[in-house]
């Protein structure tokens, strides 16, 4: 896992804590241009509670889970690339990852 450090002004409805990439996503954050800006506006999204391409009920579930310290899961997918990410930050907010659905 490769670490980055939280950052932004805009107001977050939850912690994100370190957040890290898979190293497949790390490896197209280098070698896809554009990559790493849908990488960190994904991640920006996510901790402002835009879940991205998930149903209604996982959207509904992800607000339950704000307040119950439950885990939070987003998907993106990128138009240039076609790629598909999950944002996933643990219950305990202390760790958010940024990985392909095949890696989890």
């Amino acid at each position: 896992m490769i670490e980055l450090t939280e950052h932004g002004s805009k107001t977050k409805k939850f912690k994100l804590g370190s957040i890290c990439l898979s190293r497949g996503v790390f490896d197209e954050c280098n070698n896809i241009a554009g990559f790493y800006d849908f990488v960190t506006d994904s991640i920006e999204k996510h901790s402002l509670g835009n879940w991205g391409d998930l149903s209604e009920i996982d959207k509904r579930e992800n607000e339950f889970s704000l307040d119950k310290h439950l885990r939070i899961l987003s998907a993106y997918h990128s138009h240039n690339s076609g790629k598909k990410i999950w944002v996933i930050t643990e219950a305990d907010r202390s760790m958010t990852t940024v990985l392909f659905p095949e890696e989890y």
